[in-house]
């Protein structure tokens, strides 16, 4: 017993300077992966991001939901569509989306948040012109209501933080006639951490990062700078799923983020690992050189 509060203790002053740094401070996460089918993983996420908040940092989560809404157009009977690869979202699959993400995942999210002790609303890019989109136009035909991120209004995510609330925002986004559009979320929650100014992007998925060689478990990367992230990109050691989550890391250091991460959501816990431990357990891309 002693020795497990002492080991409790020392975990407690590690995490210390790292909650002095971020208190005050805004994290923007994006939830994928295992994480959210799992009941366990997804209790140990909420009570993460419960205990950050309670430490004095503003957590914006974003979610996507892709399986979820295939499992949903397989009960109604829709066939999905396909354009060089990528699902065409027409208007019944854009209907779906909606039911999907708003009104089931989120509120799921946000159930289960105000249950492990945080305050948390769920909210959509359409909510006050969140996120503002436009079509994206696809070489290979026509992909229908996928949106791309072309503004963002960030007053309705900075009152309910400051008023001390956790924001579950869902990736729909809102086109100049009031139409709405299927936006990538590791894309959305990369546009908004640079429009929130905040400190950190947090990415959750079914990966421990990113490896020099996907078949050798030693060779994950902890640390890079966005120089060396970028010349990733024109690499061969980026996979096809990595592509995105690592795009949006590189956005939104771009835009004054000061670091990015990507975690294993697999590992209960991993958020609090990553954050207040002096190794972490998962890919750091740093906005800075390394050497700094």
């Amino acid at each position: 017993m002693m020795e497990h509060c002492r080991q409790t203790a020392e975990t407690l002053i590690e995490a210390l300077p790292y909650i002095r740094t971020w208190s005050g401070k805004t994290v923007v996460m994006k939830y994928g992966g295992n994480a959210m089918v799992d009941e366990n993983l997804k209790r140990s996420v909420a009570q993460d991001i419960v205990l950050l908040r309670y430490v004095g940092i503003n957590v914006v989560l974003v979610h996507g939901g892709g399986p979820m809404i295939s499992s949903m157009m397989d009960r109604l009977g829709l066939e999905p569509k396909f354009v060089g690869g990528l699902r065409v979202t027409d208007e019944a699959t854009m209907e779906v989306a909606q039911m999907v993400l708003v009104g089931l995942i989120n509120q799921e999210l946000v159930s289960l948040i105000n249950h492990c002790g945080a305050k948390a609303v769920g909210i959509s890019g359409k909510d006050a012109d969140l996120l503002r989109a436009e079509k994206i136009q696809h070489p290979d035909g026509d992909l229908g209501f996928v949106g791309r991120v072309t503004s963002i209004d960030s007053t309705v995510i900075n009152s309910l933080t400051a008023a001390g609330h956790v924001v579950v925002v869902s990736s729909i986004g809102v086109g100049e006639q009031g139409e709405s559009y299927n936006i990538n979320a590791d894309t959305a929650a990369g546009e908004l951490a640079g429009a929130l100014n905040a400190e950190k992007l947090i990415t959750l998925s079914d990966v421990r990062g990113i490896f020099r060689d996907i078949d050798d478990e030693d060779s994950l990367i902890s640390r890079l700078d966005l120089d060396e992230a970028r010349a990733l990109m024109q690499s061969d050691i980026i996979s096809k799923g990595m592509i995105p989550k690592l795009e949006s890391c590189i956005q939104a250091l771009d835009k004054g983020v000061r670091r990015a991460h990507m975690i294993d959501g697999r590992i209960p816990h991993s958020i609090l690992m990553e954050l207040f431990t002096d190794h972490g357990i998962g890919t750091m891309i740093d906005g800075r050189p390394v050497d700094d």
